[in-house]
């Protein structure tokens, strides 16, 4: 099923994922209100669009009372920290944006009779045992780890969402996002990708957490969006995994990275995250099924054009600072 989409809201609008989606709506004719409340975020992830008539960026909590935005088609529920250096050090925050600002997000959509988009995550599966991932498996999560605040925020929202769907009617899908990656991260944001990259260009060592034999699967941010698109624009209630279900290693992307750069830093092994996922990789196969997508940006491909964003914006930051040296 399409459905034609005139009007969305995009909470956390302004992050990583967020200004993609902003983006690719906006391209596709869709008129576009981004929330943000700029905690991990910046506006100038949107700042090119900020000049457009069919786009509004609005500065606000999404755990306090929506302000009037009008009505909308489409609400995409992303407001959240994502990375682990910004839930750990925003706990309470996190948790009351998937849990709050989920209940703030699901009650306009439904006002509005909108199609509500969660995006979730592949960290409700906890460090799994089953692998790939499918959506009914219910996960292994440790709820009162460090970690904890992060999964237990997504399945929170997952239920609030889901128990919507059942007692209201409200038309609401479940996106569970696996490690996404692409120009606009945060170098300071914690992920592998971003922190591989700054280091490799650096000459810095690169910095693989525990023994860089535990896996990630990495989908680049243009497909990521396309799913979760792809699922607004259809009738499948979720969850349903969006990622690439090409495995490898920790230790391997940083050896991709490094090559890739053009580099010779040293691997420098450091402690392991508690609680750190050893196994990550997501059955896709309901999403190849129900909305007709998987990832077509390979690896290398997505590597190249992030490593080019980061490379330029270094420059960028370098000519800069070369009239105060002078």
């Amino acid at each position: 099923m399409t459905r034609d989409c005139d009007r969305a809201l995009i909470t956390g609008g302004s992050g990583f994922l967020g200004s993609h989606l902003c983006e690719q709506l906006l391209d596709a004719g869709t008129s576009v209100v981004a929330l943000d409340n700029f905690a991990t975020s910046t506006p100038h992830n949107v700042g090119p669009l900020l000049d457009r008539h069919d786009f509004a960026l609005v500065q606000h909590d999404v755990t306090e009372p929506f302000p009037g935005l009008g009505s909308f088609d489409t609400v995409f529920h992303l407001a959240s920290a994502a990375s682990p250096p910004d839930y750990l050090r925003l706990p309470i925050e996190t948790l009351r944006a998937g849990a709050i600002g989920t209940a703030n997000a699901l009650e306009l959509a439904e006002r509005c009779g909108a199609r509500f988009v969660l995006a979730s995550t592949s960290e409700v599966y906890g460090d799994p045992g089953v692998h790939p991932q499918p959506e009914d498996y219910w996960g292994h999560v440790n709820p009162v780890g460090p970690r904890s605040v992060y999964d237990e925020a997504k399945r929170y929202a997952e239920a609030l969402t889901t128990a919507y769907r059942r007692e209201h009617g409200t038309n609401t899908g479940i996106a569970r996002i696996f490690n996404t990656y692409g120009p606009r991260m945060r170098a300071d944001d914690g992920r592998m990708v971003p922190t591989f990259i700054e280091q490799a260009l650096s000459g810095a060592p690169l910095t693989v957490a525990g023994t860089g034999e535990q896996t990630r699967s990495l989908c680049y941010v243009e497909d990521t969006v396309r799913g979760l698109r792809a699922l607004a624009d259809s009738a499948c209630p979720g969850p349903v995994n969006i990622g690439n279900p090409h495995e490898l290693s920790v230790r391997g992307l940083a050896e991709e990275i490094r090559a890739a750069v053009g580099g010779e830093s040293p691997i420098e092994y450091i402690d392991g995250a508690v609680d750190d996922p050893q196994r990550r990789c997501p059955d896709i196969s309901r999403a190849r099924r129900a909305l007709g997508w998987e990832p077509v940006v390979g690896r290398a491909e997505g590597l190249r054009r992030t490593i080019d964003w980061f490379a330029g914006r270094t420059a960028t930051a370098q000519a800069l600072l070369e009239p105060r040296q002078a």
